[in-house]
């Protein structure tokens, strides 16, 4: 039985033979887009659904809602009370990923461009009766009337510009349409839930639906609707059978993120701005749940293995400096579960209290103790003085067990007092519910960032985060960077309040998820471990004023007046880390500021700002509100006391903290002051580097210029780990260099302007290369030499920057916070593993997303976008997830993960790990080898055989330990090698090994041929020529010197699995006189050119030197060479006398300075006023002259003062 023909509106024209219609309301809003008039009727079910027709409807019920708005009063979209000039705007409660019908008609509203809010009147009622009102109607979170407070109405000319935005993509929508090219294919029987579960595909009804929703995830390859309808058209086109609809395959997907996916939170801001946010928690809990993350993840503070610190969960914060409430409470040994601050009884009989979980690098699993001491009389007491170390195999009874076995000892007075029995049991223990129980950390990364991937400019404030559970190794892969949220509107603090809410309701309510290691489910607390950023992110981060401030540390309280920092003490004081700031006492002050603005004197807040350091960006919005306020309620009341004016207005404030002050700094866990590292990209290379690099080549002329890029082109790049070095680009954009190229500078400006700077700074060339190469260290062997060496290599770059510019020592934040490198590396080990560029690469993923909304809603788009790429991760990694509403037979909930065919889908397409951004462990055993491709024929394309050689035809026959092999053996050539590090040996290479003479003697040297003979069972071998190191360093560079021995090539054959690590090495070309007298052809679209250009030719003297400055393998050369050759040397001894000779300095050059500008501003007065006076002598006679001259009217009179004012 046919289908019955749906019924058209009004606005649709049907023509005469009934076979067509036209959409009159397409034709009157969107005539230029509505191409084709007249459709197919059987085409007019696919218009209605298009963008056109979208945007047409739209723009229709803008009009229609503007003409109801002339007739009836605008209704209230929300709930609003006001105190006079105060709006409180209702929060929304517990918002919830799943829009409700009342949501969804709010946010079609919006998107119409007809969201309204009506403030009302200002009553005119007394301060104690408007306080009463406030208290009965306002809830927790109120927002005052503002210009950020309330979305403006927007007119019919701005909703044309935002809804045509896309036209191009869906006028493609349209022409598919009208050629009849989109064809329907629903489907509306519902699947059997049961044979969706037993699906290969699951919970895709085929592989079609499941490849489809992956391309349209892939982070850095989306796809625009109307390209999807193209391949949709173009699969049907090939004969695919059940090919779906554009709109079913988005419905598909809405289900999918509904049902299973990362809920996104709509939420709306204390003042007043909506945004949405994807939960953290399921992010987080995602790791979990995932077979392919689970492994990686650390449950306690690792205990490092030989003192070696890498990671975070290695350093000090997680095993000291953080409250041990915070960190995992529980330890499960499969049978039972041991707690913190609870007794546990031990196999030998000994009772202890763990008050510390950690594990070792193998996952065996350790406790910090308390001992329980027996006294004579049987009763018990705490030794909480000092810890002791305990394995969990030792464990025998927990707690519960303990009680059930009648085995509790009566506690002493002693141990009572100190309120250890009150702790037992363990409050986790009842928000677990029986299960394991963990503490998974987070970074929160907030910038401003382009929407636009052109140079217009189009802010977002977005917030990323990444699971620090995880080792450093994935963090810095692009998987493992999760979107949180974005707002054109809501600062990071403001879109903070709805996050810190979803971390902070795991504390009393963990998540539960399924662990993908034991199959058991687990429950989840989420804190905060640091909040990378730039400087001005970090400062409004921790409520700081900014590196503007006369107090510019947002860590310390080092500063003051621009004078006072310009004496003796002043001037020291910068080049040390001051008293620390904390979270509670930046609070603490916010809170006296929000208290003195109740008086409505705005001064004394500026005066507190000043004086402090602390001017929190988000409070300072409530304070200007609360001094307009006081002012308007004085202005409003004359007769009413101050007094009783600031009592009103601080009483509200106590009543909406919540609201008023900065989530950042009231989050448990995390100190904004301490926990906002030193970022070594922003503060170091778009900071020190940039600010080095800036003085030297602005001095630089044509031919220096050239001189430096031809020595820059020159530099050997094996052993950096760096891009192919771009010498003219990097000249020619010298003022415009990103984070990447002044890595690269960093680590080799030193060889090539040594004879284009002067002295003083190829000094702070050398300092800076120094201090860059041990900050990037990505292990710390030996934490104490290791702080050592920083504290000298950043004294020694600000004692020469001092030098050289004493006032860029007072004015750039960026050379104090050097003083603060000891105390991050301490609490969080190495600072790469707290650097931002895997968040700031994964703006391109944001971009990708935010190009493709209709920016009426970005927020919402985005991050419906962006947790559709969570969830198809998760399902192509074969994680778990919740079925909601549903439960096993034990009344738990049900937990499910993808059909077998999507979990092995990734792994059998590894190009799909590349394009989700997760680099695979392709880790090769030492000694691994490439043999060398086989070269073309001259026809191109015939490959020739591989070359065979005997031993005596090969470099390792003139070795000094040459011991002939088999005579009838042939070898190959080989590319490169694999070191123990990893890394990939090329010959050519300058390489640490061992000797193959002296035993466990690392010798250096340069692989000349890599070889590997062609039997069954091939071995390998590495022939490099061996260098020896100079006992003393380079008098000019300071670098250790690599030598021949006697001035002989010495060669020696070593196994291929002896090659430990490479390293980078120069041509001494200062020593040896290198000029640039080669030519050759300038490489053009790959081919020579008939441009020549100049290259340097080295001169044959074997004198290297060991880049020290270099980042890659920092650590090992330091550890492989005698510490005398690698150990930065103080420039200045004695710092104080040093500082106190350049701030003498820096005070006459400022009261110069001072001197000039007072001349020069009286000089000017002085011009203004002789201006003046000679204005009033000439225009005086002639003023009284045509007072008395009755021709003219008065407007020519004033045509005569203006000319002879002139």
């Amino acid at each position: 039985m046919g289908r019955r023909a749906e019924e058209l509106p009004a606005y649709v024209e049907l023509s005469e033979d009934g076979t067509l219609v036209r959409c009159n309301l397409c034709l009157m809003h969107n005539r230029l887009d509505y191409s084709k008039e007249w459709i197919q009727r059987k085409g007019w079910r696919s218009h209605k659904g298009s963008g056109i027709h979208d945007r047409s409807e739209a723009k229709q019920r803008v009009l229609d809602d503007a003409a109801m708005d002339l007739q009836e009063p605008a209704s209230a979209e929300v709930e609003v009370v006001t105190f006079n000039d105060i709006l409180i705007i209702n929060a929304p409660k517990t918002p919830t990923g799943n829009m409700q019908s009342e949501e969804q008609a709010m946010w079609d509203h919006f998107d119409a461009g007809s969201f309204t809010l009506e403030a009302g009147e200002d009553p005119n009622h007394s301060s104690q009766r408007l306080y009463q009102d406030l208290a009965r109607k306002a809830d927790a979170y109120g927002a005052w009337d503002g210009t950020e407070a309330l979305p403006e109405y927007r007119d019919l000319d701005d909703v044309s510009q935002f809804l045509d935005e896309d036209e191009e993509e869906d006028l493609l929508s349209e022409i598919l349409r009208g050629l009849g090219l989109e064809e329907e294919h629903e489907d509306s029987s519902d699947r059997n839930p049961a044979e969706e579960l037993n699906s290969p595909w699951y919970p895709y009804g085929s592989k079609l639906m499941f490849l489809l929703d992956t391309i349209d995830n892939l982070p850095r390859l989306r796809i625009s609707g109307a390209m999807m309808r193209v391949f949709l058209w173009l699969l049907r086109e090939v004969g695919v059978r059940q090919v779906p609809s554009f709109d079913k395959l988005r419905k598909i997907q809405r289900k999918l993120r509904e049902g299973s996916g990362v809920p996104t939170v709509h939420w709306m801001s204390p003042k007043g701005n909506a945004y949405s946010f994807n939960d953290p928690a399921v992010i987080v809990a995602n790791d979990w749940a995932s077979p392919i993350t689970r492994p990686h993840l650390r449950r306690y503070p690792v205990i490092p293995k030989d003192g070696v610190i890498t990671e975070v969960y290695h350093a000090e914060k997680w095993h000291r400096e953080i409250n041990r409430h915070f960190l995992t409470p529980m330890y499960d040994d499969g049978f039972r579960h041991y707690f913190i601050d609870e007794l546990a009884q031990l196999k030998d009989g000994r009772y202890a209290v763990p008050v510390r979980w950690l594990e070792d690098v193998d996952g065996r699993i350790v406790a910090d103790a308390w001992r329980v001491e027996l006294e004579d009389d049987n009763r018990a007491t705490i030794i909480d003085t000092a810890t002791v170390r305990i394995h969990s195999q030792e464990l025998a009874l927990n707690f519960e067990e303990i009680i059930e076995s009648n085995l509790m000892p009566e506690w002493s007075d002693t141990t009572t007092e100190a309120g250890h029995p009150s702790r037992m049991p363990n409050p986790d223990r009842a928000l677990a519910e029986g299960d394991p129980i963990y503490t998974s950390f987070i970074d929160i990364f907030g910038d401003d960032v382009s929407g636009n991937r052109s140079k217009s400019w189009n802010k977002h404030w977005n917030m990323y985060i990444s699971h620090r559970n995880l080792p450093r190794k994935l963090l810095h892969q692009q998987y493992h960077t999760h979107f949180v949220s974005t707002s054109t509107f809501a600062s990071i603090p403001e879109q903070f309040v709805g996050v810190k809410e979803a971390i902070e309701s795991t504390h009393s309510k963990p998540v539960k998820v399924r662990d993908a290691d034991t199959g058991k489910q687990i429950r989840l607390k989420i804190y905060c471990n640091c909040g990378p950023g730039d400087n001005p992110s970090q400062s409004e981060t921790s409520g700081h004023i900014g590196g503007n401030g006369n107090y510019p540390c947002r860590k310390c309280h080092t500063g003051g007046t621009q004078k006072s920092k310009e004496t003796d003490e002043g001037f020291y004081k910068m080049f040390t880390a001051g008293e620390a700031r904390s979270s509670k006492e930046t609070l603490a002050e916010v809170k006296s500021q929000v208290e003195a603005a109740c008086t409505g004197v705005a001064k004394t807040v500026a005066d507190a700002q000043s004086d402090t350091g602390v001017k929190d960006a988000y409070t300072q919005y409530w304070i200007d509100a609360i001094i307009e306020k006081a002012r308007a309620m004085q202005k409003e009341n004359p007769g009413m006391p101050t007094t009783t004016i600031q009592a009103t207005l601080i009483k509200w404030v106590y009543d909406h903290e919540e609201a008023i002050y900065n989530s950042f700094l009231t989050l448990d866990g995390f100190d904004a002051s301490r926990d906002t590292p030193v970022e070594i990209l922003h503060t170091i290379l778009l900071g020190i580097v940039k600010y080095l690099w800036h003085r030297s080549h602005t001095s630089w002329n044509a031919a220096q210029k050239k001189i430096y890029s031809t020595r820059l082109q020159g530099t050997n790049t094996q052993g950096l780990s760096i891009h192919h070095i771009r010498a003219n680009y990097i000249m020619q954009y010298a003022n415009s260099l990103i984070g990447r190229q002044l890595k690269t500078l960093a680590q080799v400006n030193v060889f090539h302007v040594y004879d284009l700077v002067d002295p003083l700074r190829f000094l702070f060339t050398k300092a800076t290369g120094e201090l860059c190469a041990l900050l990037w260290f990505t292990e710390i062997r030996d934490l104490e030499e290791y702080l050592s060496d920083v504290d000298i290599a950043a004294a020694n770059v600000l004692d020469i920057a001092a030098v050289i510019d004493p006032s860029k020592i007072v004015s750039k934040i960026k050379y104090h916070l050097l003083s603060h490198l000891r105390e991050d590396i301490i609490r969080f080990g190495p600072l790469v593993g707290v650097a931002t560029e895997v968040f700031e690469c994964f703006n391109a993923v944001f971009r990708y997303c935010s190009i493709l909304s209709n920016h009426l809603a970005p927020s919402r788009d985005i991050a419906y976008k962006l947790a559709a790429q969570e969830t198809m991760k998760h399902f192509l990694s074969g994680g778990w997830w919740h079925v909601k509403d549903s439960v096993d037979l034990q009344g738990n909930p049900k937990w499910v993960q993808p059909g077998p065919s999507v979990r092995t889908f990734m792994a059998s397409n590894p190009v799909l790990h590349t394009l989700c951004g997760w680099t695979r462990n392709n880790d090769s055993t030492p000694g691994t080898v490439k043999s060398e491709p086989r070269k073309r024929g001259p026809d191109k394309q015939t490959l020739l055989p591989l070359v065979r050689l005997a031993w005596l035809e090969t470099q390792g026959s003139r070795a000094l330990n040459n011991t002939s092999p088999n005579n009838e053996t042939q070898w190959q050539r080989c590319k490169y090698v694999i070191a123990e590090t990893q890394d990939q040996c090329n010959v050519g290479s300058w390489v640490f090994a061992r000797s193959p003479l002296l035993e466990n003697i690392p010798i250096p040297g340069r692989i000349v041929e890599i070889l590997q003979d062609t039997s069954a069972s091939p071995s390998a071998f590495v022939v490099i020529d061996v260098f020896q190191v100079s006992a003393t360093r380079d008098e000019v560079f300071g670098m250790p010197v690599l030598l021949r021995r006697f001035n002989e090539c010495c060669l020696h054959v070593i196994p291929a699995s002896s090659v430990i690590f490479d390293f980078n090495a120069q041509h001494d070309c200062r020593y040896a006189k290198c000029e640039a007298t080669g030519e050759q052809p300038l490489i053009q679209e790959r081919v020579p050119s008939g441009v020549t250009e100049n290259f340097v030719v080295h001169k044959a003297i074997d004198r290297y030197l060991i880049n020290i400055h270099a980042l890659h393998n920092a650590h090992l050369i330091r550890a492989t060479l005698p510490r005398d050759l690698t150990a930065p040397i103080p420039y200045a001894p004695n710092r104080e006398a040093h500082h106190s000779a350049i701030a003498a300095e820096l005070r006459s050059a400022q009261d110069t300075k001072r001197a000039k500008t007072a001349a020069k501003t009286a000089a000017n007065a002085a011009a203004k006023k002789a201006e003046a006076a000679l204005k009033d002598t000439t225009s005086g006679p002639a003023a009284k002259r045509r007072r008395v001259d009755d021709e003219g009217s008065g407007e020519e009179d004033n045509r005569d003062v203006d000319m002879v004012s002139v």
